[in-house]
Formats: structure tokens, C-alpha cells, sequence
């Protein structure tokens, strides 16, 4: 296809639009009659309609967010444990717990506003700005300030704001292929009849279309819809109707959550009735049914899960990933399959001179440095046949090829402009300029579609056959081509048509959007993860493969285009889907048919797009990837993931990042798992006999403090597991935490348990205090505490790795969790809160090194066997 178009003129009045032939237009344009609405009518109208954009959800204010915050079972134990303080009279207990209350307000009310910011920014990104003519005057506005009626002046490279009806056009060409997945630009005209009174074709040529972007001409156009109106506000209502599935993650910590909280309130309600029973004080029995509901409520699980989640967003962006969804980022470690667009994702998105042809003789330029004479005298007319000042990829490309490799003889003409120029014709696909040469004599060129040029040069026979078959040849390369032919001319009398002219073909020129240079190590990459990646392109099987074969990507020998695809059934499609690598041809409506088909074959899909017809398909995959550079608002909003550079190899990264992610999640969930038998097990001992309490809440809203951040914020921060891209995804199937996980986790937690109630109830036996038996208890789950960290950083019990991963974050909370444990026991005022005695010194030795001893010395066990288990599997990489 040519990209060449002839040079629009300047004057849009709609009754003196005609086909242009100067190449000088008048350098003002005439006002047109109807000179737009006024301010006030604007104003009017805008307060109406609205502002010109896509309807959006509305933001969750502080009291949505104090509401969502209030119903968590952890803050509700926490303002009942205050109300018991408050109403035994311990003032400074209560004061401390409410404290504790207010600061998990604080951590879940940051990551709400921060992604609130994020989506606006997003939607300002997308907003393009209109020049509208308003009381006769030309006004450059914001995009969302158009509405109805606003008459629009559209130029070359002009994003359309609205839809409108064209009262003036002049060689106006439009891509919409955000709308309609259609690369190919759409030529419009004008409506016939008046201004007031506008009669449009049936086949919508008159009309241009918001999200639409000129890429050739000018036109002038008054705007009959705005915001929702609009056809892609259309398409983004239409979303609502696509139920949005919550991430597999999302629904298994749920599960696991609810049946850990039903396990843990039903024995604080035993406990609270035995201990009222037996001992009559139903204020404490209440006391220690909180403590011991405080000790046994995972409430950590959903709060590591978001905090996990926002900082995964925001260490996902590094890699030029924008997260819209957070739940999407755990489904990236168990994505099966990746459906990815090729132009501007695999490839540059920017063409560039690929091949030069000349008499059957192909010269890849990229092979050849510095191609030979009669190829630059091909640039160099492939130049004259472009715009001066060109906006077209295409013609971009060749311009500056041909100032990179300019004739031996020097430029042609010397004129800053051609004096004549034919455009392009639904007849005749191709552009021609003819340039002043000096005594009335006049340098013709002419470039487009090869057979349109062979024929205005009226060759025939086999030298058009050759010309045809090196044009194929290049094509089947994925190169596209155009023809390049020169001619002369005298005198100012210019024939009708291009035809009048005695052309003598110069050669072929070949474009090539390039691939991306990371984009085959990103390739190899998902293969050796066992992800199948999908190439889903509107362009012709042909490109795809070449494009397909650079990359790596394995297309057998089969590729299915779009009328294949219609043709298909179900059964068919599902099986089509399985067996296929590239889908060519295809419209943005059959990705969502493609999506449909992989995810009923069992597979987690990832789906890359960037049109607003792509906006179905990205919600209903699992992990819908927009594109931030060149894509759609509703594309935006309909993904989980926009993709800020809309490189391919940004999402493969993004993949590691979910799979570190996910690691992660696991071992802090084990951790928090193995961290809650002692606590539980400390509250729960005492109760079943005679003795004091080891625990109160006081106590677990500390631990609470340190447990927390080591789960979140220290395990979010560990290293990537070694050959996390070289083990096939996870299945979404697998438990949260799975069988093995947790009989590990239990087991490190027992040893810890077993550590710290051996010292307390040994101290206890040996006429130690309460309150020193209690102080000493503490250090020990806290020592333990520490201890179940380095045993849980690595998944196999790897201890060169639970000691020599670098995670300056996990140290600096150890360090400030042994700071804190020693001013609660050195202070008075803090061991008076804490109802704390100083330890006899053997005592406290002991609470510090022997639970975190048995916890490291349980992980050793564990990586031995997993050792094991590993030689026998031949290299499974999880103990589960």
C-alpha cells in the first residue's frame, strides 16, 4: 500500500473545497460561515452533556474506606480488648490497644488513595486536545471541554475528540483501528448539502470518530456526540456486561481465612465458657476468649495478600508494567499462555528501509552499510515521491534513509517543495511530485503499489513479471513495498493524470516494522518458563510468520486467519487454539473468541491489546495487558496490566516478577502459619489447668507489631528463588498453602512452642514469678519469631540461603524487633504495661537461643529431605 498523499490545502471553507492541484494553497484560511457556538452555549452545554469522556467508577471516599476497615475481625477484637481494659480500669492497656487500632487504619487506607491517583493520571494520558472554533475565532481546548455542536478543525496527526459529521474535507484519510481493528486508514468526504442541513452516505464516510487519528488532509466538523455518546463510549458500556472474575489467589485465601476463623472463634467461645465456668470471672474468661481469638484470627492472610499485592504494583512499574488490578499480578506466575499483538509489541511500532530492489536484485539494508549507486538514486526518488515534511511512518523511514545514503551525484532538485503534485486515487494507488530542474525542465517521481506503478510505466510481459515476483518475494518476508518511478517533463502544462507522464521504473523499496531487540531473548524466556506465547495480528500470515520466525516463536505449519476462524466451531476453535501459534487477519472481536477457547482448555491467559474493540477480549482474560503508549482508554480500563512501553519484553518480566511475587506470598503465608501455633498454643496451655496467663492482648497486639511487617514488608522484599523461570507454571489449582507447606510450617511453629512453653512453665515449676515466667515466654516467642523467619526464606530449607540472600529490609526488622523486645524488659514503665519481671539471667539465655535453635535446626531437617525427594523426582522444584 502507498503512503504517499497529496499536500492538503490550507483554505476548510466547505463551499470552496475542490481538488487540489497547487501546490501553493492560499496561506489563510476563510472563516466559515458558521462561526461555531459561543462561550456561553458551550458552557451551557457542557453542563448538560458533561465533560467529553469515558464514563469511569467513582472514587471510594475516607468513609468507604473507615467502613471497610472497621469490619476486619482484628480491629474488631482490638476495640473489644480496649472496651475490657476500659471497663476493668487498666487505662494504659486500653490506651495501648486502641494505639494498635488505629495504626491498621493507617496501613489500609494509604494503597486506596495512591491507585486513585493512578487511574486519574491514566485517564489524562488518553485525553486529547481539540482546536475548536468558537465565536469565529480558533481555540485550542482540552478534549473533555468539547461537546455537541462545537465545530472542530482536524489536521494531519490530529487525535479526533469526538464523534462529528465532516462539513468540509480535503484528502482526509483516518485511522481507525482503534475502533475497528483496521490498520488500513479510511479516506472521508464531506457531507453534501448545507451546514445546518448535512446529508450523509450510507457508508459512514462522512463521519469521523472519537479515538480516531488523521493521518492525512484536513477537514472541519461539527461534533454530534460526546462522552458516552460517542461509538467507543458505547463499546465501554458494553464491558459491564462481562462478569470480572476474581484471581484464583483471591478466592483461596478467602476459603482458608473463613475455615481458620471459624476454627479460632469457636475456641475462644469454648475457652470464654470454660474459663467463666471453672474460675467465675466472666470479665477475664471474656479477656482471655479475645486473647486467645486475637492469637488463632488469620487477619494477617488478607492484609500480607494487599500489602503484597500494592508493593508488587509498584515493583512491577519499575518494569514499565502499570498495575490497574492488583489481584492480576499473582496470575502472572501462573499464566499458560501469552497473546501477544506484534506491530509495536514484538516490533518497534516505527518502519524503517528494510530491502531495496532493483532489476530482480534484492539488497537487504540492514546487510549492506553502504548500498551502491543505483540504489541511492532509488532513495533519492523514493524521497521526491514523499512530503517535504513528512508524517507518515513509511515516508519517514525513507527520508531518512535517503539523507543517510544521499547520490554520488548530490539531491536532485533544489527546491524546497514540488510545484505539482496528483494524489492518491481509489484508481491509482500512488503519489507523484514533480520538481523544478532548471530551464523549464522538471524531475517527475512517483512512488506506491508496484503493479500500479509498473503500470503507469507501462511495462508488460516478463519485465513485469520480474517486477511482481521480487515484490511478492519481499512481501513474503514481511516487508511491504512500494514502486518507484522517475520521469521528465517541460513546461507548465500539466496532464490530467499521472498517466501523462513517460515513466521508467526505478525499483522497490521495502518497509519493515523491526523487531524489537530484547524481544527473542524474551521469547526464549517463556518458552523455558513453559508459557506458549500466541502471536494475535489483524496484519496479512505472511508478515506474521516472518515476524513469527525472527522472534522465536515456533508456528508449525499451520497458521488460522480470521475468515478461518469464523468458519469454525467451537470444538473446532478449542482445538485450533491448542494446536496454533500465530492467528492472522484476525478483528479485535474474535480475540475474545480466542480467549474463550483457550481458557475452556484449561489454559491462564494473558491477552495484550490496544484498540477499543480489544477492551472485551482484555477483561475476559486472566490477565488483560493494554497498551499505555499507543492504546485506548477503554483498552486501559478494561486490563488488569497497561503496559507503559508497550515492549514485549516488559510483560516477560513482569511474568518473573509475578512468580517472585508468588514465592514470596507462599513463604510468608508459611510463615504466618508456623508464627500462630506458639502464639495460639502460649494462650490456650494455661487455660487448660491451674495457671496464669502466658499471653494477654497486650502481648499479641506486640507480636502483631513485628509479625506484620516481617511478613509483608521483609518477605515481600526477598530475592528471586533460583530457576524461577525455568519450572513450568504453577497450577491455579494448588492450595495456597499447599499440604507440605503447611505440615512444614506447623512443624518449625511446634518446635518453637514446644521451646517457649518448656521455659514457661519450667520457670513456673522452679518458683519463678508470673510475671518473670511471663517475660521470659515473651522473649521466647519472639526469639522464635526471628527464628521462623530465617527458616522460612527459603522454599526448599536452603540455610545458605536463609543466611546470605541480601535483604537489607528483613535486618533492619530484626534489629528494631530485638530493640523493642529490650525496652520492654529494661523499662519499668514498659514491663508495668506489659506486666513484665526481669528473668533470672540463665532463664532469659535460654528464651533467646533455644526456640530459634529448634526452628533452624527444623529447616535444616526439611532441606535434607527435600534434598531427597528432589534426587528422586529428577528436579522438582517445590517441596509440594
Amino acid at each position: 500500500m502507498s503512503s504517499g498523499r497529496a499536500r492538503p490545502s490550507a483554505d476548510l471553507t466547505p463551499s470552496r473545497v475542490t481538488p487540489l492541484r497547487s501546490a501553493h494553497p492560499p496561506q489563510a484560511a476563510e472563516l466559515p460561515r458558521d462561526a461555531g457556538l459561543t462561550d456561553a452555549e458551550a458552557a451551557a452545554r457542557l453542563a448538560a452533556d458533561g465533560p467529553n469522556e469515558l464514563p469511569h467508577p467513582p472514587r471510594r471516599g475516607g468513609a468507604a474506606i473507615a467502613l471497610g476497615v472497621a469490619r476486619e475481625p482484628m480491629f474488631q477484637l482490638l476495640v473489644a480488648a480496649t472496651a475490657i481494659y476500659f471497663a476493668l480500669g487498666d487505662f494504659a492497656e486500653a490506651v495501648l490497644l486502641a494505639g494498635s487500632a488505629v495504626l491498621m487504619a493507617a496501613i489500609a487506607s494509604v494503597q486506596e488513595f495512591r491507585a486513585e491517583r493512578t487511574l486519574e493520571a491514566l485517564r489524562d494520558l488518553a485525553s486529547p486536545r481539540a482546536l475548536a472554533i468558537r465565536s469565529g475565532k480558533r481555540r485550542r481546548i482540552s478534549g473533555r471541554e468539547v461537546v455537541r455542536g462545537d465545530l472542530i478543525v482536524l489536521g494531519e496527526g490530529d487525535r479526533v475528540p469526538a464523534d462529528a459529521i465532516l462539513l468540509a474535507a480535503n484528502d482526509l484519510e483516518a485511522d481507525e483501528s482503534l475502533l475497528t481493528g483496521e490498520s488500513i486508514p479510511v479516506p472521508k468526504h464531506a457531507a453534501a448539502g448545507s451546514q445546518s442541513a448535512a446529508i450523509e452516505p450510507e457508508d459512514g464516510s462522512s463521519r469521523v470518530y472519537a479515538g480516531a487519528v488523521v493521518v492525512g488532509g484536513q477537514g472541519l466538523g461539527r461534533v454530534f456526540a460526546v462522552g458516552p455518546a460517542t461509538e467507543i463510549g458505547k463499546i465501554g458500556k458494553s464491558l459491564g456486561s462481562i462478569t470480572e472474575e476474581p484471581s484464583p489467589l483471591t478466592v483461596r485465601t478467602g476459603r482458608l481465612v473463613r475455615l481458620l476463623a471459624m476454627i479460632g472463634i469457636g475456641l475462644s467461645l469454648l475457652v470464654t465458657l470454660l474459663y467463666g465456668l471453672t474460675r467465675g470471672s466472666w470479665i477475664q474468661a471474656a479477656l482471655a476468649g479475645v486473647t486467645l481469638a486475637m492469637s488463632l484470627l488469620p487477619e494477617e492472610f488478607p492484609l500480607v495478600l494487599m500489602i503484597f499485592l500494592a508493593m508488587g504494583a509498584r515493583r512491577i512499574a519499575r518494569a514499565n508494567v502499570l498495575t490497574r488490578r492488583s489481584a492480576a499480578i499473582e496470575s502472572l506466575g501462573a499464566a499458560t499462555v501469552l497473546c501477544t499483538d506484534k506491530t509495536g509489541t514484538l516490533t518497534l511500532n516505527r518502519m524503517a528501509v528494510a530491502a531495496l530492489a532493483i532489476e530482480g536484485e534484492i539488497v537487504k539494508v540492514a546487510d549492506d552499510a553502504t548500498p551502491g549507486a543505483k540504489y541511492r538514486e532509488l532513495l533519492e526518488w523514493g524521497r521526491l515521491a514523499s512530503e517535504s515534511d513528512p508524517t507518515d511512518a513509511m515516508e519517514q523511514a525513507l527520508a531518512a534513509t535517503a539523507r543517510l545514503y544521499p547520490p554520488a551525484s548530490g539531491r536532485l532538485p533544489t527546491a524546497d517543495s514540488p510545484v505539482h503534485e496528483y494524489g492518491l486515487s481509489a484508481d491509482l494507488p500512488a503519489m507523484t511530485h514533480a520538481w523544478p530542474a532548471g530551464d523549464d525542465r522538471y524531475l517527475v517521481a512517483v512512488k506506491g503499489a508496484p503493479e500500479a506503478v509498473a503500470s503507469l510505466c507501462r511495462v508488460a510481459g516478463q519485465v513485469r513479471e520480474e517486477i511482481l515476483a521480487s515484490a511478492e518475494l519481499m512481501a513474503k518476508a514481511g516487508v511491504r513495498v512500494l514502486g518507484v518511478a522517475r520521469a521528465e517533463h517541460r513546461g507548465r502544462a500539466w496532464p490530467e493524470t499521472p498517466h501523462g507522464f513517460q515513466f521508467a521504473f526505478v525499483g522497490l523499496i521495502g518497509f519493515a516494522d523491526p523487531l524489537r531487540p530484547s524481544a527473542r531473548a524474551a521469547v526464549r524466556e517463556c518458552r523455558d518458563a513453559g508459557i506458549r506465547v500466541i502471536m494475535v495480528t489483524g496484519d496479512y500470515p505472511a508478515t506474521a510468520r516472518a515476524i513469527a520466525d525472527q522472534a522465536g516463536i515456533d508456528a508449525g505449519t499451520r497458521i488460522v486467519t480470521g475468515s478461518e476462524l469464523a468458519a469454525m466451531s467451537a470444538a473446532e476453535l478449542r482445538v485450533a487454539a491448542a494446536e496454533t501459534a500465530i492467528f492472522a487477519r484476525i478483528r479485535p472481536e474474535q480475540k475474545l473468541s480466542i480467549v474463550k477457547a483457550l481458557k475452556e482448555n484449561g489454559e491462564i491467559v494473558a491477552m495484550t491489546g490496544d484498540g477499543v474493540n480489544d477492551a472485551p477480549a482484555l477483561r475476559a482474560a486472566h490477565i488483560g495487558i493494554a497498551m499505555g503508549g499507543r492504546g485506548a482508554d477503554v483498552a486501559r480500563e478494561a486490563a488488569a496490566l497497561v503496559l507503559l512501553d508497550d515492549d514485549f519484553s516488559s510483560i516477560v518480566k513482569a511474568i518473573r516478577l509475578g512468580r517472585r511475587i508468588h514465592d514470596n506470598l507462599r513463604k510468608a503465608m508459611g510463615y504466618l502459619l508456623s508464627v500462630h501455633v506458639p502464639i495460639a498454643g502460649l494462650s490456650l496451655l494455661p487455660l487448660l489447668g491451674d495457671w496464669p496467663l502466658a499471653l494477654l492482648p497486650a502481648h499479641i497486639a506486640f507480636l502483631q507489631l513485628v509479625i506484620d511487617p516481617v511478613s509483608s514488608i521483609a518477605f515481600e522484599a526477598e530475592p528471586e528463588e533460583t530457576g524461577a523461570m525455568r519450572r513450568p507454571p504453577r497450577s491455579v489449582a494448588s492450595p495456597l498453602i499447599p499440604a507440605g507447606v503447611a505440615a512444614w510450617s506447623i512443624f518449625h511453629g511446634s518446635c518453637v512452642m514446644a521451646a517457649a512453653a518448656l521455659i514457661y512453665f519450667g520457670a513456673l515449676m522452679r518458683g519463678v514469678s508470673a510475671d518473670s515466667a511471663r517475660a521470659a515466654a515473651f522473649t521466647a516467642l519472639v526469639a522464635g519469631n526471628l527464628g521462623l523467619v530465617l527458616a522460612d526464606r527459603s522454599l526448599r530449607g536452603d540455610l545458605r540461603a536463609a543466611f546470605g540472600r541480601q535483604n537489607a529490609a528483613l535486618w533492619m526488622i530484626i534489629a528494631a524487633s530485638a530493640i523493642l523486645l529490650a525496652l520492654t524488659l529494661l523499662i519499668e514503665p514498659a514491663r508495668h504495661l506489659f506486666r513484665f519481671a526481669p528473668p533470672p539471667a540463665a532463664l532469659l539465655a535460654a528464651a533467646i537461643v533455644a526456640p530459634p535453635a529448634l526452628a533452624i535446626a527444623a529447616a535444616a531437617l526439611k532441606g535434607i529431605i527435600v534434598e531427597l525427594l528432589m534426587r528422586r523426582a529428577a528436579g522438582a522444584p517445590h517441596p509440594d
